[in-house]
């Protein structure tokens, strides 16, 4: 059982992570390119990194939040993760090409800051029932 607390516990560290780097990539590689344009040529500069980011983060914070849910049986925290997942997923799918510059990157924030928020309260949730067992 310890060895799936501390699954759970890295699980949910990682997808807050990936998520705060997604927001952060959104917000600042326009700045980063200007100042240093060959960031453009390189994978961070594409669309592509952004995608790869979002598959990447997508299962992650679903086993985090299945695993976490699974033992305080939260259901905002189920709302709040599934939900940034949905839209990140939506977003990672229709790209810029539907949504525009500004709605990819507005979904992406959303969906990602939501993602960080439902992990930061399953992993204090999960502490807190470990704590008290």
């Amino acid at each position: 059982m310890e060895n799936i607390n501390r699954l759970s516990y890295l699980v949910d560290k990682v997808a807050v992570s990936t998520s705060l780097i997604c927001a952060v990539h959104c917000l600042f590689l326009p700045v980063f390119v200007v100042t240093f344009p060959t960031i453009a040529a390189t994978i961070f500069g594409q669309e592509a990194f952004h995608q790869i980011l979002a598959y990447f983060i997508i299962p992650i914070s679903f086993l985090g939040l299945f695993m976490g849910c699974r033992k305080h049986k939260n259901l905002l925290v189920k709302i709040i993760g599934y939900g940034g997942l949905s839209i990140l997923g939506l977003t990672a799918v229709l790209g810029h090409g539907t949504l525009g510059e500004v709605g990819e990157k507005i979904f992406t924030l959303v969906g990602s800051f939501a993602i960080a928020t439902a992990h930061v309260r399953n992993y204090l949730l999960c502490q807190g029932l470990d704590s008290n067992s």
